[in-house]
């Protein structure tokens, strides 16, 4: 056993990335959340582009980004708790957060980039650690 592994089995390495993508998930959940509550309350909150491949209903995207932010910032929650199927899922729900920010990119394009950038660090957070 090297000197980086703890009796336990993981390495602090393998810890802190959990840590570090488990507390990403819920950062993320809660922008999605936000995002969507302003979508549904307030119609002219985000301004579209015009003649984008894109085109969607306003009130389905804010569902969609309430929904999916609740779920990512679960996920996170039950990934700090220890729950093994939670990196499994944060995996595919950061992939699906990026999927949606690109699509969501008419409405508000600078913060649906950033959301991106953050999804991708959740993925790489979570495929980065190995418990053994």
């Amino acid at each position: 056993m090297s000197d980086s592994r703890r009796a336990g089995g993981a390495s602090p390495w393998a810890v802190g990335f959990a840590v570090f993508a488990s507390t990403l998930m819920i950062v993320l959940g809660i922008f999605h959340a936000i995002q969507g509550l302003v979508a549904l309350l307030d119609d002219n909150f985000y301004v579209s582009l015009p003649n984008y491949t894109f085109e969607y209903d306003l009130t389905g995207w804010g569902w969609t980004h309430l929904i999916l932010g609740a779920l990512i910032a679960l996920a996170g929650f039950a990934l700090l708790g220890g729950a093994l199927w939670a990196r499994a899922v944060g995996i595919a729900l950061a992939g699906l957060s990026a999927i949606a920010n690109f699509l969501w990119l008419p409405y508000y394009p600078v913060w649906s980039v950033v959301a991106i950038a953050l999804a991708v660090a959740v993925i790489w957070g979570l495929a980065a650690y190995q418990t053994s």
